[in-house]
């Protein structure tokens, strides 16, 4: 007797199956050959501070309860240091899981929301999973273009505006002046979602100021990138009390772990620790633009903890780079989408990954050019 296959609903059904990131634990068990370096999912690899260390040591005692779903003191921690009221803050499973409730809030069946062609993908994978429609617009020198968003949005009625800034996957920003005057911009009935996940790691006039008052801006902050803790999923988003209320509607009240919800409050309490990882990658950006002058290779400016090296062809061209690479046991990625598919996208790891992947640069070169 045939089992019954389990009954999706019709979008789910309609829905690919897909990986939006290959991991490269994937890859090391396909190969069956260890990394020598991981520099390609824009993790901080200088790890978090010992005082965040030591806050999950003393947590798992307590690893038996369930956490707070209030997440009540790292909220209090961040409104402190935001300087905005708690009821303005939700907490949530990284960015990524944000994301996702914000699309079940507003995104049903054929509502609209726009992004950049090449942007973020798993905002497109979230639109799509609640039926939602994408429209995109192209990036304009290596920028999301705020102005044709913006644009979009007016002429499809949406639901939805999504940009990072700093920008991923090519590094790039807008300065505080021209987020804001997106932010005033914004079409009535439309919610601008401003994705900050590199801004500690951003020059000083890259955030417009907080304003909570603003029913039509959320702006979410991670722990996954300056602070050291992507594999503690914990993000944050910051917008009017209304908005905060209706993620109780949906959310996973349990879905933050007490270990991470400790390890966030402890990260939040040490800014010194956030100064010298500042400064670490900022000496990591420069050295991987040295590395790629002496390859004969320009970069892409960046504000983030990665840096786009444009490999001075195309597409298929950088593919076969990153091929190399990977076969030489270094993990990185690139853009997926023309003409920002040209560029490798190495993030900042320690010194010693850097340099691994210095020596390994010339011969993936060689190899993709013959």
């Amino acid at each position: 007797m045939t089992e019954p296959a389990p009954r999706l609903t019709p979008l789910a059904e309609a829905l690919p199956s897909s990986v939006p990131f290959v991991a490269p634990e994937m890859t090391e068990r396909e190969t069956g050959n260890k990394f020598l370096a991981r520099l390609g999912a824009n993790e901080s690899s200088f790890g978090p501070s010992p005082m965040v260390k030591q806050a999950i040591e003393d947590a798992c005692k307590d690893i038996f309860k369930y956490p707070d779903p209030q997440s009540f003191d790292l909220k209090t921690a961040l409104s402190d240091l935001h300087a905005v009221p708690p009821e303005n803050i939700v907490v949530g499973e990284g960015i990524d899981g944000l994301l996702a409730n914000l699309c079940r809030l507003l995104i049903g069946p054929d509502d609209v929301a726009v992004t950049s062609l090449g942007a973020y993908p798993t905002f497109n994978f979230h639109v799509a999973g609640f039926g939602g429609k994408l429209e995109t617009v192209p990036y304009v020198n290596d920028h999301e273009d705020p102005d044709a968003l913006i644009a979009k949005a007016r002429e499809t009625n949406a639901k939805l505006i999504y940009i990072a800034n700093p920008d991923n996957p090519m590094g790039t920003h807008h300065s505080a002046d021209v987020m804001q005057r997106m932010i005033d911009n914004i079409p009535e009935g439309c919610l601008l979602i401003l994705d900050e996940a590199y801004i500690e790691l951003a020059p000083n006039n890259t955030a417009p100021p907080l304003d909570v008052t603003n029913k039509n801006v959320i702006r979410f902050r991670t722990f996954s990138k300056a602070y050291g803790m992507a594999g503690a999923r914990i993000g944050y988003g910051i917008t009017h009390s209304a908005l905060i209320k209706s993620f109780d509607k949906i959310r996973n009240h349990f879905g933050v772990s007490v270990i991470s919800q400790r390890a966030a409050l402890a990260a939040t309490l040490d800014q010194t620790y956030l100064s010298k990882i500042q400064t670490a990658v900022a000496k990591g950006r420069d050295r991987i633009t040295q590395i790629a002058e002496q390859n004969d290779l320009k970069t892409i400016p960046s504000a983030t903890n990665f840096v786009a090296i444009d490999c001075g062809a195309d597409g298929d061209f950088a593919r076969r780079v990153l091929t190399s690479l990977t076969e030489l046991g270094i993990f990185v990625r690139m853009p997926f989408v023309a003409p920002q598919d040209r560029c490798i996208r190495i993030s900042v790891g320690i010194p010693e990954d850097i340099e691994i992947f210095a020596t390994a640069l010339p011969t993936a070169l060689k190899i993709a050019r013959d």
